[in-house]
């Protein structure tokens, strides 16, 4: 017996169970709900499973129309790039390849150079590289009523005539316009130089007999002279026709005015600065900066003067302090004179280095004095000035004065018209007359001369 009886194995309750084992006795108690059914989990009626099928489609759709979006507006950024590159390329190509226009008044062949390296001290233009370092230099100045025409013929005959086989040529303008103005004319007429050089080089050995005889002498060209780098410009590797033909030649560069002379001097004193003045201001800040290059100095006028052959021999033997004048009109004939003229010819002046520099700055005082004496605004004659600042013995007291017996010639057509290039030294033009005579009567007459210039072939053709 215990404190509970043995439970029937078949008796069950319906709220408490009771199991024990053999040796251990313990409790069970088991919970049943009111419901026995399980809540079951909520499934998707039809509808709703057609419904999220749709919002899934619409959403799927509406990625892919997304991405096909994104990557339409990839594609069309992509192209408007694509396009507008080859645009600008287009453009650039088209602008590269237009021929840049030539300035007014230019000859109809001139072909405008690629832009041109400085001559010195970042100032300036380099339109041809000499072969070596010269002794001499030629410094013509441009005043604003030198026509195209005066300045070719001008800077042909002046190759022709050799200076350039043993002097650098400078040219001063007046503007920056002026220089762009007559820079085609430098080029064309350097590169008909070259091509003379080469052609006669080439002519020597293969004249024919029955061609008339040049007036060009080549053989100065091709002389012995020292070695050494020009002073204008840099050293380029740059072909410039003397591998072929080994040819000796000058320099030509060109400055303006406002380059050499940026404060304008002499406009102070004056209302209107003429170049024909002006050039003194200039002569001074270049011959000072070249002061130790040249032996000799050459200053002429570019309207006034054209050269047949090398007038600075006269001066080559005599010393740095020199300066060799030339009368204005008719004088005696002895070699020289030793009393001054009274009027000298402005339109040229050479000697030593430094004589030329004393002269110029002497000449930019008296202008400056004879302006503030008289009290004029309105320019005075250069050439006054200089005749009363060689008459000057106290001003000239450091130079020595050469006065030459002989005026420059002045060219007419009885007298110019009779006699070929090779018998003038120099002349001056005319003031009614026409040097261009000359390139129709004597360079163009010559079969070799008359290939190298585009103004002979034109001639002889209208002459067909």
């Amino acid at each position: 017996m215990g404190l509970f009886p043995k439970p029937n194995a078949n008796t069950t309750s319906t709220s408490t169970s009771i199991s024990n084992s053999s040796s251990t006795m313990g409790f069970l108690l088991v919970f049943f709900p009111e419901d026995n059914t399980p809540t079951p989990t909520p499934t998707p009626t039809a509808t709703a499973i057609a419904t999220n099928n749709n919002n899934n489609k619409v959403l799927s759709h509406s990625n892919k129309l997304n991405s096909k979006n994104a990557l339409l507006s990839k594609a069309q950024s992509t192209i408007s790039i694509c396009l507008l590159l080859f645009s600008t390329t287009f453009l650039f190509f088209t602008l590269s390849n237009l021929k840049p226009s030539k300035p007014h008044n230019a000859p109809n062949d001139v072909v405008l150079p690629p832009p041109l390296p400085t001559a010195l001290q970042r100032m300036g233009h380099l339109y041809l590289r000499g072969t070596r370092p010269m002794n001499g230099v030629v410094v013509c100045h441009v005043t604003h009523d030198t026509t195209h025409q005066d300045f070719a013929l001008f800077l042909r005959l002046l190759h022709r005539s050799t200076l350039t086989s043993k002097s650098d040529v400078v040219f001063i303008f007046p503007s920056s316009s002026t220089t762009s103005a007559f820079a085609p004319i430098l080029h064309r007429e350097n590169h008909s130089f070259l091509q003379l050089v080469n052609l006669h080089a080439q002519f020597n050995s293969t004249r024919p007999t029955n061609s008339p005889q040049s007036t060009f002498n080549a053989t100065k060209f091709f002389k012995p002279s020292k070695k050494g780098d020009p002073l204008w410009g840099k050293k380029t590797s740059s072909a410039d026709g003397s591998e072929f033909t080994r040819a000796s030649y000058g320099s030509v560069v060109s400055f303006d005015a406002d380059e050499l002379d940026p404060e304008n001097s002499l406009a102070g004193f004056m209302n209107r600065v003429p170049m024909g003045l002006r050039r003194w201001a200039c002569y001074s800040m270049l011959l000072g900066r070249v002061r130790r290059n040249f032996k000799h100095v050459m200053l002429v006028d570019v309207k006034s003067v054209v050269f047949f052959n090398d007038p600075l021999g006269r001066v080559r033997n005599r010393s740095a302090d020199s300066v060799y004048v030339f009368p204005s009109g008719k004088h005696g004939r002895n070699s020289e004179r030793t009393r001054p003229p009274r009027l000298v010819n402005s339109a040229i002046l050479m000697g030593g280095g430094r004589g030329i520099r004393r002269v110029a700055n002497a000449m930019l005082v008296a202008i400056v004095r004879g302006a503030m004496q008289h009290k004029r605004r309105n320019p005075v004659s250069d050439s006054a000035i200089l005749s009363q600042l060689v008459g000057n013995e106290f001003a000239m007291r450091s130079v020595e004065l050469v006065v030459s017996s002989e005026s420059v010639p002045e060219t007419s057509r009885n007298s110019a018209g009779s006699k070929l290039l090779s018998d003038y030294l120099m002349v001056q033009r005319g003031n009614n007359y026409d040097l261009n005579y000359i390139l129709k009567e004597q360079i163009c007459s010559s079969v070799i001369d008359s290939f190298v210039y585009s103004d002979c072939q034109r001639l002889q053709k209208a002459q067909k």
